[in-house]
């Protein structure tokens, strides 16, 4: 069975029940579509990576609210636009999030960047339609979708600045020994 996120890391710890229910079920359709061996018959994956997306708009709603960046009012209202904060070519009432975002982070351009590839790539190509330009996954790609978000997920909580009063004990623990980790490499 495919785990894409340990269950004993931090970054499964930050997350709220509701995105870890999300996590389970992707992981859930993925582990059928490789236990039915049905590959040759489907024609399009993107149904793999819709939880993932889906969980990872969740995961960059919180972080930024950890992080300072919008507000209580914003991250429980239905206007937020995840992708124009991410968009680096946006600048926002409160800064370019590139300006802003994870200050403690050595190379916060690269970080940010990554979380916007993985925005633009696994949720705006894969779910909107494009009539010039129709995209299919087959299951590689959309796993290598599925894996840039774990991934993105994973950087910015080690790398952010979030609150200590924001984490869980268990994740607390966890990145004060990666960064003990790294700080001894």
């Amino acid at each position: 069975m495919m785990v894409l996120i340990e269950r004993n890391t931090g970054l499964w710890q930050y997350l709220p029940d509701e995105i870890q229910g999300l996590i389970a079920d992707g992981e859930t359709l993925v582990n059928f579509v490789l236990s039915n061996n049905k590959s040759d018959e489907i024609s399009d994956f993107s149904f793999m990576v819709f939880p993932f997306a889906k969980a990872y708009e969740g995961f960059l709603k919180k972080l930024f609210l950890d992080i300072g960046m919008i507000k209580p009012d914003e991250y429980y209202g239905d206007d937020i636009r995840i992708g124009r904060i991410l968009n680096p070519s946006y600048l926002a009432e409160k800064g370019n999030v590139f300006a802003k975002f994870c200050e403690g982070t050595p190379d916060k351009k690269e970080l940010s960047q990554k979380l916007w590839g993985a925005w633009k790539q696994g949720r705006n190509s894969v779910f909107h339609y494009f009539p010039h330009n129709f995209k299919k996954l087959d299951f590689e790609e959309a796993m290598d979708l599925i894996r840039g978000f774990v991934t993105a997920m994973e950087e910015a909580v080690v790398n952010c600045n979030i609150p200590k009063e924001k984490l869980n004990p268990i994740k607390s623990a966890y990145l004060d020994n990666i960064k003990i980790d790294t700080l001894m490499d």
